[in-house]
């Protein structure tokens, strides 16, 4: 559990201890599994499945649910704090295919590329060669303000890509399902292109609205005043 009640043992000791993808039922990062619905990431953050943000609704339900780790304010820690300091969770219908790590500045400062690449490698095996889209060329919006790639694991099923940004040396990962990535991009683009060409028509929609309510409103008004009014 990453919620409220969970506490963390450390940068490495908790990365060290957390079980490897490979043989894991496809997980993606920690308990959660590739593929898993909004419902029940929000149980295991402790939040509730009505947070999630709806993106897109066509060609492709795409989803957003943010989670951040509580604020402890008062109180001695009864042990180290968990150095994940947020992730957002990305859903296509309803299944989870990607998670964006933010690692807190203060629980990594120190921590060379070397000392992270050591820690992750134990949970997701040994590095592979960048991709020319990890290198840059092609990146999505997300990696291309992730920062600079420092180095990647993963196969066919999955990818998780280390990130050091030049802003306070921030670390961020992010971990994907290969199949329902792919699947989000395409739906993604397509719903952007539908978002431009009916614009249009969404704009005269939202102008008649307006004036519907204003003349409601007026009308609300205008009974109630003459009701009201004595010269």
């Amino acid at each position: 559990m990453i919620g409220s009640r969970a506490v963390g043992v450390g940068i490495l000791g908790l990365i060290l201890s957390t079980p490897a993808v490979h043989g894991q039922g496809g997980s993606l990062y920690r308990e959660f599994q590739s593929g898993g619905d909004v419902a029940s990431v929000a149980a295991l953050t402790g939040m509730s499945a009505a947070e999630a943000k709806t993106v897109h609704q066509r060609p492709a339900v795409l989803q957003d649910l943010q989670w951040r780790r509580p604020v402890t304010l008062s109180g001695p820690p009864a042990a180290p704090l968990d150095p994940v300091q947020q992730i957002a969770f990305s859903f296509y219908n309803d299944q989870l295919f990607r998670l964006v790590i933010d690692y807190d500045h203060d629980r990594t400062e120190g921590l060379t590329d070397a000392d992270m690449i050591e820690a992750i490698s134990t949970m997701y095996g040994s590095t592979v060669n960048l991709t020319p889209k990890t290198g840059r060329a092609g990146a999505s919006e997300i990696e291309e303000e992730s920062g600079t790639p420092v180095a990647r694991w993963g196969d066919s099923e999955y990818s998780a890509v280390l990130y050091r940004s030049s802003y306070a040396s921030g670390l961020r990962m992010i971990v994907t399902a290969v199949r329902l990535d792919a699947l989000a991009r395409v739906a993604e683009a397509r719903a952007l292109r539908l978002d431009d060409r009916e614009a249009p028509q969404r704009e005269i929609a939202r102008q008649k609205k307006e004036a519907d309510d204003a003349r409601a409103s007026h009308q609300k008004a205008r009974v109630a005043n003459k009701a009201a009014f004595k010269p």
